[in-house]
């Protein structure tokens, strides 16, 4: 647990869990609480640059609808005062506006940005379609410090589940294309007409496509754009794909290495280190699928694998 995380539990241990006792003890049990959603406390990368927004002591209590209706307002009027009260530490106006009394619905819908019941743990194939990676673990990161009733985290654990096989390979085969045509194929024409501004666009979303696809191979969601790289680096135990990563977006675009070279679309240009570091890294990725399944014909241009990753889902559903 993480220095701002325990700050938080002991103020929930030391204030909140007594409020709860004396004022509301008939509910007791029935109020979810904990550290969920946004900012970067509830990831556990809370540091000194962090602090200047979304930072002090607070904590979520979550209630049902019908909770909410009962007796949320009076619970709502028990925290703010606890919080503003003088044990509190500093809280910013953006902060306060996350953490307090929320309903369990209202908090999974705004996170997740999709309507829903979260009473009712299940999600169409629709909707996990329209989820973004990162709304996914921010709704499922953080710690949740009681929960009686359960139903506060049996959502939590549905979506622990992770994505349903036909959306999750439907995701690697976005993100295979999306590498593909970022470092495979537009970034040597790009390179090639002397476009060093495109080129870095496609060295971006290639170097993008290439986090996700680590995360979807894993089996997690990847946390906001920000803390991606940062949680890639804890959950690559190797450190290979994150070393490369690394190199990559450090190298230094070379337009020399691209001087008298004809632009020919199955000729790699290795004089160039950012096209043999995206080469290395597709090779790491393809090792990837074939560990999962997913393939089992070697093609380092990973567009060729984009039906087989597909074909398997199709054939799995008949």
């Amino acid at each position: 647990m993480n220095e701002v995380m325990e700050k938080n539990r002991r103020f929930y241990d030391d204030f909140v869990a007594g409020m709860i006792r004396s004022r509301f003890p008939e509910y007791e049990s029935r109020i979810a609480v904990g550290i969920v959603g946004e900012g970067s406390d509830c990831f556990g990368y809370d540091d000194e640059i962090s602090r200047d927004h979304d930072f002090g002591t607070g904590v979520c209590l979550w209630l049902t609808d019908e909770d909410m209706t009962r007796f949320g307002g009076r619970l709502s009027e028990a925290y703010n005062e606890l919080v503003d009260s003088a044990e509190r530490s500093f809280f910013t106006e953006r902060l306060r506006e996350r953490r307090g009394v929320m309903t369990i619905s209202r908090f999974y819908s705004n996170v997740l940005n999709v309507e829903i019941d979260a009473e009712k743990p299940v999600l169409t194939e629709e909707q996990w379609y329209k989820l973004d990676h990162s709304c996914l673990k921010t709704a499922t990161n953080g710690e949740v410090f009681r929960d009686d009733s359960d139903v506060f985290t049996a959502f939590r654990r549905y979506l622990m589940g992770y994505y349903p096989e036909s959306v999750w390979r439907a995701r690697i085969a976005e993100q295979l294309h999306g590498y593909a045509s970022a470092f495979q194929v537009n970034y040597a024409r790009c390179m090639s007409r002397g476009d060093t501004v495109a080129a870095e666009l496609c060295r971006a979303r290639g170097i993008s496509s290439a986090m996700e696809l680590f995360f979807l191979l894993k089996r997690e969601y990847p946390p906001y754009y920000k803390w991606t790289f940062r949680a890639l680096g804890e959950l690559d135990a190797e450190g290979i794909v994150a070393a490369k990563l690394r190199e990559l977006s450090l190298e230094r675009i070379r337009p020399e290495a691209w001087e008298g070279t004809r632009y020919l679309p199955n000729r790699l240009n290795y004089k160039d280190r950012i096209v043999s570091l995206s080469e290395e890294i597709a090779c790491e990725i393809e090792d990837m699928l074939a560990r999962s399944g997913l393939i089992r014909v070697r093609g380092r241009y990973l567009e060729s694998h984009v039906k087989a990753v597909l074909g398997e889902a199709a054939r799995s559903s008949v």
